[in-house]
């Protein structure tokens, strides 16, 4: 299939192979969305779950075979996690690596905390430690109006990667108001914000009589000052945050230290 190509500030055509993915399924609109705003910037690849599978961070299926199957509007799925689907995509059915993984476009918010649980992160996520730049998009909303307004903003950033690659990986976390286009202030970088703490799990009795359980609804937003996430989302900006892999705290390595030393009988750790 001949590559669709994009002509860069120096004149040089850049080829793209572009992988999409998400945690909606494969029939989700906001993945019919980007799918239709990123045509024409290079050979698109779909691979998404055959079912939504929010929440389901970065897990990967390893007690099964996963099967891969093409469906009528050439979207492929996998009956597994989003993580699953990148991976698989990656290392065992494009010929070649691609360029960009994006993954979206989300119903709802990932910000803050969710992007510990968010399988759209996390498919980004999945691309990025395979190597392969990376954008994970969302519509803060879940109401689901302006999907074409992130699919505008995410053929914007992948334009943008086009004519100015960064020289190493990158994990962009990206939210979008839902909001007409024209009424975008434009976009900040941010970083991430902080939610309270879950609401608590919610009771139910099935018709058998059953005691069941809901995960209750994410808190709000705690840390939501000037350059978060949600402060910009909130004030009609794009937020774009870079993330990070690295999940050690640096700061208690000192302390923590100090309180094994006695378990091991000297001071040489």
């Amino acid at each position: 299939m001949p590559f669709f190509s994009i002509v860069t500030s120096s004149g040089f055509y850049y080829f793209m192979r572009i992988l999409l993915s998400n945690d909606d399924g494969y029939l989700a609109p906001g993945l019919v969305q980007l799918a239709a705003s990123l045509a024409g910037l290079g050979e698109l690849t779909v691979v998404a779950p055959e079912r939504n599978r929010s929440g389901a961070s970065n897990s990967l299926t390893l007690d099964r075979p996963l099967h891969l199957r093409r469906a009528e509007n050439g979207f492929q799925y996998v009956n597994g996690t989003p993580s699953d689907c990148v991976h698989l995509a990656v290392t065992g059915v494009l010929p070649e690596q691609p360029d960009m993984v994006v993954s979206g476009i989300n119903l709802g918010a990932n910000m803050g905390d969710d992007t510990i649980y968010s399988g759209t992160v996390a498919a980004a996520m999945e691309g990025y430690l395979l190597g392969v730049p990376a954008l994970a998009i969302s519509l803060a909303s879940s109401a689901g109006k302006h999907f074409a307004t992130a699919g505008r903003v995410a053929n914007a950033l992948v334009q943008r990667f086009a004519a100015q690659a960064f020289d190493y990986p990158v994990l962009l976390n990206v939210n979008v108001p839902d909001c007409p286009y024209e009424a975008l202030r434009g976009i900040q970088v941010t970083r991430l914000g902080r939610r309270h703490k879950a609401e608590p799990a919610v009771k139910s009795v099935t018709p058998r009589g059953e005691l069941v359980y809901w995960i209750g609804a994410a808190g709000p937003a705690a840390d939501a000052g000037e350059r978060t996430d949600f402060f910009a989302v909130e004030n009609g900006w794009v937020s774009v945050t870079p993330l990070q892999i690295d999940l050690t705290h640096a700061g208690q390595m000192a302390d923590v230290n100090q309180w094994i030393k006695p378990l091991n009988g000297h001071s040489s750790l």
